[in-house]
């Protein structure tokens, strides 16, 4: 195994912090120098780059949310030259201004080398072809696995999402041996090849690489036993640098390797800011060690998970993310998250894993309905059972009250392959 390491995956623990804090002040230097933004932040909170002496100094400078981000749109975030810059990505902006991120050449090397070595992590070879059904685009995703694939040595089927039929052909016709794409969009690929009469676990595949988007293990099993191959995640986010962040190895499937050389990860907790020791679950906040068109400080991912020791690297690793800190749903007083729902959706009979949350009030109350896709095929019957049994779950597990709808399949509105979890239908007037 230690001749597939990079020069950074050999790094022993020392190394690594020695590396780290030189890489974190010469970032805090570019940021602040280049990006006024930074500057002023660091000013009202009373620090300067060469305050941070020591890796937990980092504490002492503020935090970049995505709000930030937004308000310097489209552009006011970069930190070199605009003829500097190489591509530009945007997030889609959905919930207002489009996050904005853009790349030197010597970025998109860097992105390339970490999603390359994450590829490697999860079990991918030079030579292997590898089925990207991530979409392409402003969308970080399909060029970020595009291009790392490419660097470690692969044959890239360039597939991008929908039509998904045809990506059923493909994946029989080209035999790829990896496949990147949501863990959500795989489930209904899976669907597509049963439908079309099609053995999913007698294709050439061997590793699937999902990301985008928090799943359990739950959907793990059901991935690698309806498809017989390994099912391992990624993580990354694009105001970091996109996909290859951290990566889970296959040899152990116990949570993600950060690349902890070009990414500094640290637990917060979402109420107060306060940095938690390694081992407690709180919100994931990343300073970027390496980046030069766009370095960040801090940026809260409202992600939420915990720092754990390194396995099969020395990197830390963070394990699967349970859900975001935005993404909580308070319920008559009870804090509910979409993955719990998941789990009980994932384990019910006759509907399929894909399901949205629809916030509405009733009088006073907030009330939460769960729709689910049934499975092709499904009767009115099981269908009726499954809601039963969904609903009968989450006040068993949960403790409260919600209603169930089992739609049509491929009823729920899907955007970049993923379903929006929650929809908001209360009136805030």
């Amino acid at each position: 195994m230690s001749d597939l390491l990079d020069a950074g995956e050999r790094l022993g623990r020392d190394e690594l912090a020695a590396l780290q804090l030189e890489r974190l002040r010469a970032t805090l230097h570019h940021a602040y120098d280049n990006v006024p933004f930074y500057r002023e932040s660091f000013d009202k909170a009373g620090v300067r780059p060469e305050d941070c002496r020591s890796l937990t100094d980092l504490a002492r400078f503020p935090f970049t949310a995505k709000t930030d981000l937004r308000e310097q749109y489209p552009f006011g975030m970069f930190a070199v030259d605009r003829s500097e810059i190489r591509r530009i990505h945007a997030s889609s902006g959905t919930t207002g201004r489009p996050t904005v991120v853009g790349y030197t050449e010597r970025d998109l090397d860097t992105w390339a080398d970490v999603v390359a070595r994450s590829i490697r992590a999860a079990g991918g070879r030079p030579g292997h072809r590898v089925h990207v059904a991530y979409g392409y685009g402003l969308f970080t995703g399909g060029l970020g696995a595009h291009y790392g694939a490419e660097r470690l040595g692969c044959t890239v089927i360039p597939a991008s999402g929908g039509m998904t039929a045809r990506q059923v052909q493909l994946i029989q016709d080209f035999e790829p041996d990896v496949i990147m794409v949501t863990p959500s969009y795989m489930l209904t690929l899976l669907d597509e090849f049963e439908r079309q009469g099609v053995d999913p676990r007698g294709t050439s595949l061997k590793v699937g690489i999902f990301g985008a988007e928090p799943w359990t293990e739950e959907m793990r099993r059901e991935i690698e036993e309806r498809f017989a191959i390994d099912a391992v995640d990624i993580y990354g986010l694009s105001e970091v640098m996109g996909p290859g962040v951290a990566q889970e190895c296959v040899e152990t499937k116990d949570g993600l390797h950060i690349w902890e050389d070009h990414f500094l990860p640290e637990i917060v907790d979402p109420v107060t800011g306060e940095v938690l020791p390694d081992g407690e679950e709180g919100e994931l906040v990343f300073t970027s060690l390496t980046k030069e068109a766009m370095p960040v400080v801090r940026y809260r991912t409202r992600d939420l998970t915990r720092l754990l020791p390194g396995t099969a690297r020395v990197f830390r690793r963070m394990e699967k993310v349970t859900g975001r800190s935005d993404d909580m749903v308070i319920l008559r007083g009870v804090n509910l998250f979409p993955t719990q729902i998941e789990e009980i959706v994932l384990r019910t009979p006759a509907v399929a894993p894909h399901f949205q949350l629809r916030l509405t009030r009733e009088g006073r109350l907030d009330a939460l309905t769960v729709r689910a896709e049934a499975r092709p095929g499904a009767t009115p019957e099981q269908r009726a059972e499954a809601a039963r049994v969904i609903a009968a779950a989450v006040k068993d597990g949960i403790g409260v009250s919600v209603a169930v709808e089992v739609v049509d399949p491929e009823t729920l509105e899907r955007s970049v392959g993923k379903i929006k979890r929650i929809v908001d239908l209360r009136d805030r007037a």
